[in-house]
């Protein structure tokens, strides 16, 4: 028999020994009933010994990258709402009821903690962190249509449904760009509830790399912006394509039309490759959309799914004596 918690607060660390027995300690006060899991990934401090020793079910994963203990976490544990934070003591536990609440309560499937509304500008001493923060949700926002308030959070509340049909491909920092925009594709339902965030405490170093990760972010945005929305992303190089081929298609028509002549050969013939090349671009995005639409199909069979493996669960939990 699969054991359920009501509450599954999950923290995936790497050399935090200066802070994690202070963030278990923080979110076992502010969710008393909640089981804490703590997932080392390869430390080299005593991370794992002193979150052992706060309370938490420590379980490890080998694979590097904050993306691959997130998928492990997905996999092993079953709850009615998980809390993903972190073990730098960035996020304060206060807000942690009204996250779970969201889920709990109110059928949210992703609860994000926003902390670019609160402290975070005034407490993150790294500019270009900001500067990248901002960016990442201005981009995605636009792109996708969505009203997310801080993508790159790592504080965030999820449903069952969503932990047990979200396909973790990222390895690394850009999975929370990720979890975003499948939440806003597959039209779950997203709240954004303000938290406040502190600056790491002396000694505590961060893990993120400013401009290799960021790099990889910005690239994971292009990536899933052309999986997702594949009409528009080919549509507009389609478009780009045959506004570059009329624009020099014009002048050579022209010549044309007032001596009878076309002397510019080679300039017609890359019109005409050029015309090719959006058409050829044109009808893979139909195609391609053709298969997010079946995906999405899919999708929601899964979701039917899983919210049948949740009431099994459920169903069990309360049957154990």
């Amino acid at each position: 028999m699969n054991h359920m918690d009501e509450i599954a607060v999950l923290i995936p660390c790497y050399n935090e020994s200066r802070t994690i027995e202070k963030v278990v300690a923080d979110w076992k006060k502010a969710l008393p009933e909640a089981v804490i899991y703590v997932y080392d990934n390869n430390s080299t401090d005593r991370t794992d010994e002193l979150a052992r020793l706060a309370g938490a079910v420590v379980r490890y994963e080998p694979l590097q990258g904050k993306g691959n203990v997130i998928r492990r976490m997905f996999r092993e544990v079953n709850a009615r709402c998980y809390i993903m934070t972190d073990g730098d003591d960035t996020y304060p536990a206060e807000s942690a009821r009204a996250m779970a609440d969201e889920v709990l309560y109110h059928n949210a499937d992703m609860v994000v903690g926003d902390r670019l509304s609160s402290t975070y500008f005034s407490e993150n001493k790294r500019p270009f962190h900001n500067f990248g923060n901002s960016l990442v949700r201005s981009s995605i926002n636009r792109l996708f249509k969505s009203d997310i308030r801080d993508i790159m959070t790592g504080c965030r509340a999820f449903s069952y449904l969503f932990v047990k049909t979200f396909p973790v491909l990222s390895k690394g920092f850009e999975i929370e760009t990720e979890m975003s925009i499948h939440a806003v594709d597959k039209n779950m339902t997203i709240k954004n509830v303000i938290i406040d965030y502190r600056d790491r405490p002396d000694g505590s170093v961060s893990k993120l790399n400013t401009f290799s990760d960021g790099a990889r972010v910005l690239k994971t945005i292009f990536r899933l912006y052309r999986d997702y929305k594949p009409m528009s992303f080919f549509g507009f190089g389609a478009l780009v394509l045959t506004a570059l081929s009329a624009l020099f298609f014009i002048p050579v028509f022209a010549e044309y039309l007032r001596t009878g002549l076309v002397p510019r050969y080679p300039t017609l013939i890359v019109c005409g490759f050029c015309v090719l090349a959006a058409l050829l671009s044109l009808f893979s995005g139909v195609i391609l959309q053709t298969l997010i639409r079946k995906n999405r199909q899919d999708f929601e069979f899964r979701l039917i799914g899983a919210h049948q493996q949740y009431l099994t669960l459920l169903k069990e939990q309360t049957q154990k004596p």
